[in-house]
């Protein structure tokens, strides 16, 4: 079951042509999309899409470009967005120190706050952690220490050192179209080592489209791209990937109920 696992079907670029653009996805063999929310206001629409497309889901998060607007976010409103029956996740959120378009102090804060949701919910926390390595380990391993949560880092570009730590700290990886591009070697050979039951594929889509489609607005089809190429790295069929990032997909996302 091929899953695009991080996606932003709401987003210019796609909503436009958001039944179109799920065909295509559906065409090539994929069977489900996470879409995800990176702010308040976008949270009904993305829902909405969930109740709409049955083999699409939702999350609701903060993104850490929007920390700054959202500083007030109080965990009780992250908690009652949950109990929609199609939001299977909390996110993305985390860490973003390569723009600062959010004070890193308030990051931190809202980064926390949400993965005290996700230990209460149980629902898997979705993280974004840009040029924050230090930071985000160190949340994560204070965090963990008061209670473990399920998380995941979502369009992994960090450091081998880095994904090891989170590896060991229990979370999952999900590599996107970034893992095609030539100058990704370091990436590439890390997606090789990942365990099996620890690895998941995304689009993030309308950004990173992945080889061959540099250049275009990414979509959820293109997962079956990235699929390709990281079966090719690890040496096994995309048949044989797809049933492992799609078992990997049901056992951390068991709210969809796949």
């Amino acid at each position: 079951m091929l899953i695009d696992s991080h996606c932003h079907l709401n987003y210019k670029g796609l909503v436009e042509q958001q039944a179109a653009m799920l065909g295509r996805a559906r065409a090539r063999g994929v069977r489900g999309f996470l879409n995800i929310s990176t702010r308040q206001s976008e949270w009904d629409a993305v829902i909405a899409t969930a109740h709409r497309e049955s083999d699409v889901w939702a999350s609701v998060g903060i993104h850490p470009h929007e920390a700054d607007e959202h500083a007030d976010l109080g965990a009780a409103v992250l908690h009652a967005a949950t109990q929609d029956p199609r939001v299977i996740a909390i996110g993305e959120t985390g860490l973003d120190y390569y723009y600062d378009h959010s004070d890193r102090q308030v990051q931190q804060a809202l980064f926390r706050t949400h993965i005290g949701v996700a230990r209460d919910t149980g629902l898997p926390l979705i993280i974004h952690t840009r040029d924050a390595e230090a930071d985000t380990l160190t949340i994560l391993a204070d965090e963990m220490g008061k209670g473990a949560f399920p998380a995941l880092i979502h369009c992994f570009t960090a450091s081998p050192e880095f994904g090891r730590a989170v590896l060991d700290l229990g979370l999952t990886i999900s590599l996107s179209g970034i893992v095609t591009f030539k100058s990704a070697r370091d990436l590439a050979a890390f997606a090789a080592e990942i365990p099996e039951n620890r690895l998941l594929v995304e689009t993030d889509a309308p950004f990173l489209a992945p080889v061959p489609h540099r250049g275009k607005t990414c979509e959820p089809a293109f997962v079956a791209d990235t699929l390709a190429h990281v079966a090719d790295l690890r040496g096994v069929t995309s048949a044989d990937l797809a049933e492992t990032t799609g078992a990997n997909f049901r056992a951390l996302f068991a709210k969809a109920g796949l």
